[in-house]
């Protein structure tokens, strides 16, 4: 299981709007970043940056993997994993059996 964000999903969507809206204020996108991260006391810019990667994939304006296709992923194969156990489990019981 992964760990739990440090921060609130509302404090995360509200950075990635933060940098939306300041970024013609500032030189560069990861200026605003900065600035984002400074102004939310987010300890450092590039949690920021890995927020904002992120909704712009999950929006499509950015090619990868969305959230929810990760979600699914990390779903197939736990569901892999233990079809796996259960395989090795019944071949060990048809080897005894025999």
């Amino acid at each position: 299981m992964s760990r739990p964000s440090a921060y609130p999903r509302e404090l995360r969507e509200r950075a990635v709007r933060m940098v939306a809206e300041l970024r013609p204020q500032y030189e560069s996108e990861y200026a605003t970043m900065t600035a984002v991260a400074n102004k939310l006391g987010i300890t450092t810019p590039e949690t920021v940056r890995k927020w904002v990667r992120r909704a712009q994939v999950d929006a499509g304006q950015r090619p990868g993997v969305t959230s929810e296709e990760l979600a699914e992923i990390k779903r197939l194969r736990r569901e892999v994993a233990e079809l796996r156990r259960a395989l090795v489990i019944f071949s060990r019981m048809l080897l005894q059996g025999s």
